[in-house]
């Protein structure tokens, strides 16, 4: 049985250009932070603590728990260390196995490859202390283990999460080419608001940026709206535990957001699919929702960010056609936004120099494989003097 008060080295992963905005949250919820890599952050942590960092990250994909770090060569040496590790203690032989893995080195091409040799050294030792093999596939409902392999330098980690925590839940109508909610997490984290203002939505899509400043301005848990996780299956779970931390996130809950939440589209089915996802999530009701054109978007007067996440013609749109839609933007932006923090996120930076206006900051991110950047305009009342 695994010692849940144990600590142990933990990456908390994230997509390329999330890690800066994943350490504020860890800093925040009093997590020292080891090292800030390219796609995750280290912390050391507890798997009691793994279960709050699953209910509460945000802008992270998974929490691996560090196992066993070694030095592998050839699949042989990697065999070897993975079974040596005591698995008995992680699971029993009735439980279901997946591994999954982030291999790149010289030493196998395919990453399926090194996922079977670690499966092979985890049943055959259970197989030699316990008389039984457990069962394996690739389905995400039983224990997974993780293998980082680069190089010779090789992590073997247990997934606490399962599916990513991307997925919370709510976005049963994604509408078309939808933003991960992770990744709308993140650009609210960039865009420096936290429930305080208003928070301007226009060409919203399925709701996902509205849905996650709901989230943020409400102090709501985003694991509260799974019901399942991969530590829930690991020798040592207390559900009572877990409970009580579900119980201590409700009450941290807000009850009322500072400021408004406005989220508009031209599109009625894209409204529709937004209110939905919203009801989902538990916010419909502190999201104004309007069908019109993002110029005709109310803009409160005192102030607050405007978050537009344009069509950049790589999954959607007409890069030609698009260049009206960016330079109307820029027009909205100075003329109705005035007071406001003005952001546009998109994987078009051709199209971006349309937008006209002066940038303040360009925050890289990459949406899947597209690298994107979160445009920042400062939009001042009268003259910028």
């Amino acid at each position: 049985m695994l010692d849940f008060e144990r600590k142990s080295i933990v990456l908390v992963t994230c997509p390329k250009g999330f890690s800066p905005y994943l350490a504020k949250e860890l800093d925040r919820m009093g997590f020292k932070i080891r090292e800030e890599k390219v796609a995750g952050v280290e912390i050391k942590a507890s798997l009691n603590e793994c279960m709050k960092l699953n209910l509460y990250v945000r802008s992270g994909h998974r929490v691996l728990y560090q196992l066993k770090r070694f030095q592998a060569s050839t699949p042989e040496e990697l065999y070897d260390n993975v079974k040596s590790i005591v698995w008995e203690r992680v699971l029993t032989s009735d439980d279901y196995l997946t591994v999954t893995s982030s291999v790149k080195t010289e030493t196998v091409n395919d990453s399926r490859f090194a996922n079977v040799k670690v499966k092979d050294a985890i049943v055959d030792r259970m197989r030699e202390v316990t008389g039984k093999r457990p069962h394996s596939g690739p389905d995400l409902c039983g224990i997974i283990p993780f293998l980082y392999w680069r190089d010779s330098d090789c992590v073997v980690y247990l997934d606490t999460s399962g599916e990513p925590l991307s997925r919370r839940g709510y976005r049963k109508f994604p509408h078309k080419a939808p933003l991960q909610e992770t990744l709308a997490a993140s650009i609210i984290s960039a865009t420096g608001w936290f429930g305080k203002g208003n928070f301007i939505s226009p060409m919203c899509g399925s709701g996902t940026l509205a849905i996650e400043a709901a989230l943020i301005g409400l102090n709501g848990a985003p694991g509260l709206l799974r019901d399942d996780f991969a530590f829930m299956r690991l020798p040592g779970y207390d559900e009572n535990y877990f409970d009580q931390l579900c119980a201590e996130a409700e009450q941290k809950e807000r009850t009322e957001i500072t400021g408004r939440i406005i989220a508009t589209d031209i599109d009625p089915e894209a409204i529709e699919a937004a209110r939905k996802n919203a009801r989902e999530a538990g916010v419909e009701h502190h999201i104004e929702f309007d069908v019109c054109d993002f110029r005709k978007t109310e803009i409160p007067d005192n102030g607050g960010v405007v978050v537009i996440n344009p069509e950049y013609g790589e999954r959607l749109g007409n890069p030609a056609e698009l260049q009206n839609t960016y330079s109307a933007i820029g027009d909205f932006l100075k003329t109705s936004c005035q007071g406001y923090r003005g952001y546009v996120f998109t994987g078009n930076f051709d199209l971006a120099k349309c937008v006209g206006l002066r940038s303040s900051r360009r925050i890289p991110f990459y949406n899947a494989k597209i690298e994107c950047r979160l445009i920042e305009y400062k939009i001042f009342r009268g003259s910028m003097k």
